[in-house]
């Protein structure tokens, strides 16, 4: 179970294109790789959504961690050991950023050559129940015309899909409302309908948009303003009754635990490699459960459907089909529900024709 090399490539979805939300124009959807190989030949596999985002920032940290990791002698199940020691080593700069994303995704890597030289999936070393997981449709994007947008929705509703989320925050709040009144329109009354606004808008902003928009009966509103604005945020649900949901900006469970004294979150929404890696993902679900707020994470479903297989409360995970066209076993949505997969550690490879070594 040693660790032998570690390689690093990136890859670029077969459906990139160029997309925009309230704060980003994202000009490409690309990820990046790890994959650590043990001595007896077991091969896992972690990445990060990176879009266009400081290429050379992130290929710096990961080939830091890659010369961390290859400098000692490490078992690939040594998870906690490696994240102290490499939290320890970048203690002079800092192991919030993207050093931390680089040892969320040699983590995720390790829990996937751990499980698969067990032969097991890993929801099931964890334990497990075995309820499916909601999962929404995700996009919605502001770049869309109301075409783009409608048509979206109805793709998602055709193909099983219960509940999907809508980008706000434009220039003007009237084309939001316009926008969010054309999806309920399309989709009917059955189909849940949430909106994000990436921080986007101010607290008497946000709560116009979602007291304006309450008739059309809005799930959750995500990220209505700035992730630090733990007032904001309790403004906004005192002032409205729209469900409120954050966590994806998050590296450690602050935000959660200032949220939760201020009685001002319903769903929380970690990201794995913000987090850290499994077990930190884990961590802050468990804090959540204990104020009984429900796990919705954010992006990464091929990783969080076999995780919230393994807490208490979760609540769904999000969609996009980003990955789907570059790896080898896309996770099967049934009417808007998925279970983790059968396979041996997250139960898919990412294709070597799509990956660049870096």
């Amino acid at each position: 179970m040693k660790i032998r090399e570690m390689r690093i490539y990136k890859a670029l979805s077969e459906i990139s294109k160029s997309i925009s939300d309230a704060t980003h124009d994202i000009s490409e959807i690309a990820f990046y790789v790890v994959e650590i190989e043990c001595m007896d030949g077991v091969i896992g596999q972690g990445y990060l959504l990176a879009f266009h985002y400081s290429p050379n920032g992130i290929e710096g940290a990961l080939k830091d961690i890659k010369k961390f990791i290859e400098s000692r002698d490490y078992s690939i199940f040594q998870t906690q050991d490696i994240q102290h020691d490499y939290e320890m080593e970048s203690e002079y700069f800092g192991i919030t950023g993207l050093q931390r994303w680089a040892l969320a995704a040699v983590n995720i890597a390790l829990w996937d050559a751990y499980a698969r030289t067990l032969k097991q999936p890993i929801w099931r070393l964890l334990g497990c129940h075995t309820k499916k997981i909601p999962v929404y449709g995700s996009g919605g994007w502001i770049s869309y015309s109301e075409k783009e947008l409608v048509d979206e929705v109805v793709d998602y509703k055709r193909r099983g899909f219960q509940a999907v989320k809508i980008k706000v925050g434009s220039p003007e709040m009237s084309r939001d409302i316009e926008r969010l009144t054309k999806v309920r329109e399309a989709a009917g009354n059955e189909l849940k309908i949430m909106m994000d606004a990436n921080q986007g808008l101010d607290v008497p902003s946000a709560v116009k948009l979602a007291n304006s928009v309450e008739h059309l009966n809005i799930h959750w509103f995500e990220e209505p303003v700035v992730n630090t604005d733990f007032e904001g945020y309790a403004a906004i649900r005192t002032k409205t009754r729209v469900s409120l949901a954050m966590g994806e900006r998050e590296y450690n469970t602050v935000a959660l635990r200032e949220l939760i004294m201020r009685r001002a979150l319903d769903l929380w929404q970690p990201d794995i490699i913000r987090l850290g890696g499994v077990e930190e993902w884990t961590r802050s679900a468990a804090l959540a459960d204990a104020f009984h707020i429900p796990v919705l994470p954010h992006y990464y479903k091929d990783y969080d459907v076999p995780l919230l297989a393994t807490i208490r409360n979760p609540y769904g995970a999000e969609s996009f089909d980003w990955i789907d066209g570059i790896i080898d076993n896309k996770m099967v949505i049934d009417n808007g529900y998925a279970r983790p997969r059968e396979g041996a550690g997250w139960g898919f490879n990412f294709l070597h024709q799509y990956l660049v070594k870096v």
